[in-house]
């Protein structure tokens, strides 16, 4: 059955370009991918099993795990909801389905829905973030979400707003909704963006998501572009698991591979759950290395945060290519220099080495600071680098002929609070 939708949707795929899908948000999963994510089911003892896909697409996800259940027990009445909204998709969806209703041995009941999954239930969730007698539950939730950023005012933002900060990303949306969609006890697996693990933007998500669901599982892709089949998207992706409880396991199941087509030989490391999801539910960590859970906890053992002892880690303050007009190549009167990424060299600042644009104008107060020491840190590593985080000693001293500075907004740097002279602190 999978093999079949799979054909289908390749034709499909050759069809569209991928121009017009990218406005939808809509990259069809691989069937590797379908394979293992239908495989992390614990398949529910009962008669009936509910079965929820909201971002159905050509029923790719559906017919994977229709497939699983299949292979658990064959007599099993299935009934299965598929939400998908694109007119073009719909004809594709239905002619799928029916195939997998001609094909399988199970006892189906298929329906599509073509309306919006998140405004046709926002009723439903809004003012209540716990299980409701009214809206359908399932069993089983699997999916391959939209994938696109909404304004905070759009209509989805604006009727889940209690799981929204700033500006949301609808695939986040759709995992909210799908954990509120679960019957207590349920299971949810999805694909989808690492970005949701950290961030502003998505701590009241985190908040409700780590709250009404635990996480059970998790795979990491180690590529980033061979994640969606006969697709060329550069996202740090991964799958999770998460049943809907309020007890947390002793222990994450954390498995990666290559790309989204060989799970065979996937590395498992088992991680305490603690070491994962932070206390507080604020953050969660994607170790995958025993040397890496022994960081954590060795970071976690601290207790102290940065702002305890007088310190505050900040983003750096310039977006380049949205200043172009400030940008310098050379210094003069008036000029600041703009510290990058590619200056943090062997934990010390070096400045300059002759990259273009190492100064800017200093006409704009928000985004130059004081030189002072500072603590600079990397935002963005590449996989091939032997360590993730990468710092810098930035002293004040080095450069004494300038009395601002400006950094640029892919490090960031650690200041004193009061924004006192606390040198010798700072640098320990």
């Amino acid at each position: 059955m999978l093999d079949y939708v799979v054909e289908q949707t390749d034709k499909y795929i050759i069809s569209k370009p991928k121009s017009e899908r990218k406005v939808l948000g809509q990259f069809f999963t691989s069937k590797a991918t379908a394979r293992f994510m239908a495989s992390l089911f614990d398949m529910p003892r009962q008669c009936i099993i509910k079965l929820l896909d909201p971002g159905a697409g050509s029923g790719i996800l559906s017919a994977a795990l229709i497939e699983a259940i299949e292979r658990y027990d064959n007599s099993l009445q299935v009934e299965l909801t598929c939400y998908e909204t694109n007119p073009d998709v719909i004809a594709l969806l239905r002619s799928n389905l029916e195939y997998i209703r001609q094909k399988s041995r199970l006892r189906l009941s298929l329906r599509i829905v073509d309306e919006h999954y998140i405004l046709s239930q926002s009723d439903d969730f809004s003012g209540n973030l716990t299980a409701s007698m009214f809206p359908t539950k399932y069993d089983l939730v699997i999916a391959n979400p939209p994938y696109y950023k909404l304004a905070k005012a759009a209509p989805e933002a604006a009727s889940m707003k209690s799981v929204c900060h700033g500006a949301p990303n609808i695939y986040f949306l759709f995992a909210a909704m799908s954990l509120f969609n679960l019957r207590e006890g349920g299971e949810l697996v999805y694909i989808i963006p690492r970005s949701w693990t950290s961030g502003a933007y998505f701590t009241h998500f985190r908040k409700y998501f780590l709250k009404y669901g635990k996480i059970t599982d998790i795979h990491l892709f180690i590529s980033r572009d061979k994640v969606f089949d006969k697709e060329q998207i550069l996202q740090e992706t991964m799958i999770v698991k998460v049943l809907k409880t309020s007890v947390a396991p002793r222990m994450v199941n954390i498995t990666s591979s290559l790309d989204s087509n060989n799970f065979e030989n996937n590395t498992l490391l088992h991680a305490p759950y603690e070491t994962v999801v932070s206390g507080d539910e604020k953050y969660v960590y994607l170790p995958i290395s025993h040397k890496e859970i022994n960081v954590l906890e060795k970071v976690n053992s601290i207790g102290k945060p940065l702002a305890s002892i007088g310190l505050k880690m900040k983003t750096g303050l310039t977006v380049d290519f949205r200043n172009r007009r400030l940008l310098r190549n050379t210094s003069g009167e008036n000029t600041v220099p703009l510290f990058y990424s590619q200056h943090l060299k062997g934990g010390r600042v070096v400045f300059p080495i002759g990259k273009g644009y190492e100064y800017m104008s200093d006409e704009l107060s928000g985004v130059v600071q004081s030189n002072k020491n500072y603590l600079f840190v990397k935002r963005f590593t590449a996989k091939e680098e032997k360590r993730r985080l990468q710092c810098a000693v930035y002293l004040a001293k080095r450069f004494p002929e300038f009395k601002r500075i400006s950094t640029q907004n892919k490090i960031n740097f650690i200041d004193t609070v009061d924004n006192s002279d606390m040198s010798d602190e700072l640098v320990h």
